[in-house]
């Protein structure tokens, strides 16, 4: 689990702490395929986007 909220974390994803534990419980209890573990085109674009403002 600790392995998944990193990932999260390093992706910088706009959830807060009890939300990410979740995506984490969800994501064990019902594990994706191999490559489709990602968020959204939108999502990615935002995240970049404020990189390069910050």
């Amino acid at each position: 689990m600790d392995d998944l909220l990193a990932f999260f974390e390093e992706r910088l994803l706009p959830v807060e702490e009890i939300e990410a534990n979740r995506l984490a419980e969800e994501v064990l209890a019902d594990p994706p395929k191999i490559g489709y573990l990602t968020i959204s085109n939108a999502l990615q674009w935002r995240l970049q986007y404020r990189r390069a403002i910050a």
